[in-house]
């Protein structure tokens, strides 16, 4: 493949479109939402910003660049396996595992190659290095994804609308392009999580009455 055809394919890849059904999870926002954490716009953005710096956000981008790195695929599985133990509950670990499963599984049936399951950032990670893209690019519109897509599942919980959703993205750009950043000069030992409440909340989610997602 081409990298001149990259931008297009990581597009298709991290669409809304894409089959892997990252409409269904929050990552543990509805909870903080049922809790009163999060209100309003104003607390959604600052609630991403610190993912992007301090939380999965960046620790997602730092598991990306570390499988586009690995050499082969013991180094591939030793990834794996620090995503699955990095995830902070039992629906945060479905929600990577879910994911990545469906974005091997429709990848490898478009482009005819062979995606074992994986988790989410780890299986774009792989992709990307399979398909030559550039991991800046990749790194930087992952991130992306991850923060639309958030931000999309805001407005079907707070009285968020599209005008001040895509706000929202713009004033987020410079941490978008920060954990991308960060990811490219980073490995697995800068790890680390400093967001407690998001990751309670993906606890708590679990046993939440009344919610519309799955985490």
């Amino acid at each position: 493949m081409s990298t001149e055809t990259g931008p297009v394919v990581l597009l298709q890849w991290l669409s809304p479109a894409y089959p892997v059904g990252a409409f269904a999870w929050s990552h543990g926002l509805e909870a903080a939402v049922a809790r009163k954490e999060v209100t309003d716009g104003a607390g959604l953005e600052a609630w991403l910003g610190d993912l992007l710096l301090f939380g999965s956000g960046r620790a997602d981008a730092i598991l990306l660049a570390a499988a586009c790195r690995a050499e082969d695929k013991a180094a591939l599985a030793a990834v794996d396996a620090t995503a699955r133990a990095f995830a902070p509950s039992r629906e945060r670990l479905a929600e990577t595992v879910e994911q990545g499963t469906a974005f091997c599984r429709a990848t490898s049936e478009v482009w005819g190659d062979n995606l074992r399951d994986l988790t989410y950032p780890v299986a774009v990670g792989r992709a990307a290095r399979m398909y030559g893209l550039p991991l800046d690019l990749t790194l930087e519109m992952f991130t992306h994804a991850f923060v639309s897509n958030q931000v999309a599942a805001a407005q079907r919980l707070l009285p968020v609308g599209q005008i001040e959703g895509q706000r929202i993205l713009k004033n987020l750009g410079p941490q978008v392009s920060d954990a991308a950043k960060n990811a490219l000069t980073s490995d697995l030992s800068s790890l680390s999580s400093a967001c407690f409440a998001a990751d309670v909340a993906s606890m708590v989610h679990e046993t939440q009455y009344s919610r519309i997602f799955r985490s």
